[in-house]
């Protein structure tokens, strides 16, 4: 089956921090990115690498979401993470990538596919496009993104680099 991700602003920061935004299009065939998320992205600092990368190569990914659903709506949600479900609610296929604990909590209650940028390096390294994870592990923790030593530990066992 191929892989149909819908992405957060989150990822595509981190990812754009370490310079692995490549790591997305290598790995999935496809990629949404929701108007909301570029949106969100596009008020950071003009030198993030991300949207820098929306501007440029990104920009063809950028659609629209035209209705959030109430059932997603109730969720109380950010503009990214509402629209990022509202896709993969609304386009069975559809994996959505996204880090925010309360939006996975959503994607689970509607049972709808959700990933995170833990498993998205993960499965870089399983398909090869990675030789080490824990390098990259480390890159996202000084990139600033908040990841616990459990999950790096659990990460490092997964990937048999510990």
């Amino acid at each position: 089956m191929p892989k149909k991700w819908v992405v957060n602003a989150s990822p595509l920061i981190v990812f754009g921090r370490i310079n692995h935004l490549f790591l997305l299009q290598h790995l999935a065939e496809e990629i949404v990115v929701p108007a909301g998320v570029a949106k969100e992205i596009a008020r950071g600092p003009e030198d993030d690498p991300a949207r820098q990368w929306l501007q440029s190569q990104g920009q063809s990914l950028v659609r629209k979401v035209q209705v959030v659903p109430p059932v997603i709506i109730a969720w109380n949600l950010g503009l990214g993470e509402s629209e990022v479900l509202s896709w993969a609610y609304q386009n069975p296929g559809y994996e959505a990538v996204l880090d925010d604990r309360a939006a996975r909590n959503c994607a689970l209650a509607l049972n709808l596919p959700v990933r995170g940028t833990i498993s998205l390096i993960l499965l870089a390294k399983k398909d090869g496009h990675l030789k080490e994870m824990t390098p990259i592990l480390l890159q996202l923790e000084q990139a600033g993104f908040r990841i616990g030593p459990n999950i790096i530990s659990a990460a490092k066992k997964l990937a048999k680099e510990d």
